[in-house]
């Protein structure tokens, strides 16, 4: 049995009438869990762009492959939930990763520890980190679940930060899912 536990998500949107109506609600559609990492991804929206496009459609902007990062101009949310105990000889949960994106993430259980190129810092439940395109991986150092609700907005480096990142920083840029597929399970409800 998983420890991991699925988040309800509740979507509003609109009838034939205009009436302002519930479209679905039930556990997220998207989860992936890669068991030997001791991390689970939930995912809960997306957008591609910015102003976000409100349709009438029902149709679900999860479906699809995981990826990290938002869409270039769009926002993605997820939970993120890290097990105790999973840390690799170099103490992350998380392999070290940078993406040109603002990621706010709100601690809602326990504690996860940000590790960066110079330091690190642990937040705890009610902590909100905001992570600005910086490399930086994730350890859950405690001895419960750590959950976390990550909101990523596509963002582009400024001239003053290309100017003090390595040459070519832009294709070392994870683009893609975690571990993609190493150890993964991915369920759709």
């Amino acid at each position: 049995m998983s420890s991991f536990r699925v988040p309800r998500r509740i979507v509003t949107g609109h009838d034939d009438a205009g009436v302002s109506v519930v479209v679905s609600d039930g556990p997220v559609p998207v989860s992936r869990e890669l068991p030997e990492d001791g991390v689970a991804f939930h995912e809960v929206w997306v957008t591609t762009e910015t102003p976000a496009l409100i349709g009438a459609a029902a149709e679900d902007p999860t479906a699809g492959a995981l990826t990290v990062p938002p869409p270039t101009r769009g926002t993605r949310i997820r939970i993120n939930e890290f097990l105790p105990g999973h840390l690799d000889r170099a103490g992350r949960q998380s392999p070290v990763h940078r993406t040109e994106s603002i990621d706010y993430g709100i601690v809602l259980e326990g504690e996860i520890t940000l590790l960066l190129d110079d330091s690190e810092v642990t937040a705890h439940a009610g902590d909100i980190v905001i992570q600005r395109g910086t490399d930086h991986a994730w350890a859950n150092r405690g001895d419960t679940i750590a959950r976390v609700a990550f909101i990523l907005v596509g963002g582009e480096y400024g001239e003053d930060v290309l100017d003090v990142l390595p040459e070519g920083v832009r294709a070392s840029l994870m683009t893609h899912g975690p571990r993609d597929g190493a150890h993964a399970r991915e369920t759709s409800e």
